[in-house]
């Protein structure tokens, strides 16, 4: 894995975007292993799609999260979590952007009650959370 460049995480701190906090293993185990639960739940077919999706979009979230409290950063956007991937992983955007699309799907579930999801986009889902899942645990 490339080394993060932390230049731009640290801008977004200067300019209020992100949180500069010591990273914390405590924190960070608690975060991996959610996603890795949620991960693993997501695989399981007998579940409604929409649940599966539910699973893998936390589970994404709980992993770029802990990829971001390594670097020594918080974030209260979700957003910006996904998109700080960049930077704490070296994710190119091709990368994170499937993230980014979930992220937009999630809203639109939560905030106007539409969930339009296939099983071929949870399928993708699931496996760019696994990819970002063990490129955190590889810190």
């Amino acid at each position: 894995m490339i080394s993060p460049d932390l230049a731009p995480l640290e801008n977004l701190a200067k300019i209020g975007k992100l949180k500069p906090e010591p990273s914390d293993a405590r924190e960070s185990a608690g975060l991996i292993r959610s996603a890795t639960v949620r991960l693993h739940d997501a695989r399981n077919t007998a579940l409604s799609i929409e649940s599966r999706f539910d699973l893998a979009y936390n589970a994404a979230h709980s992993a770029a999260l802990a990829a971001l409290r390594a670097a020594g950063f918080r974030s209260d956007n979700r957003y910006l979590v996904f998109q700080c991937l960049a930077h704490t992983l070296s994710l190119p955007a091709a990368e994170w952007v499937l993230l980014n699309q979930a992220h937009t799907k999630r809203n639109l579930a939560e905030y106007e009650g539409d969930l339009d999801v296939t099983e071929s986009f949870v399928a993708e889902l699931i496996e760019q959370v696994e990819r970002v899942l063990q490129a955190v645990k590889d810190l």
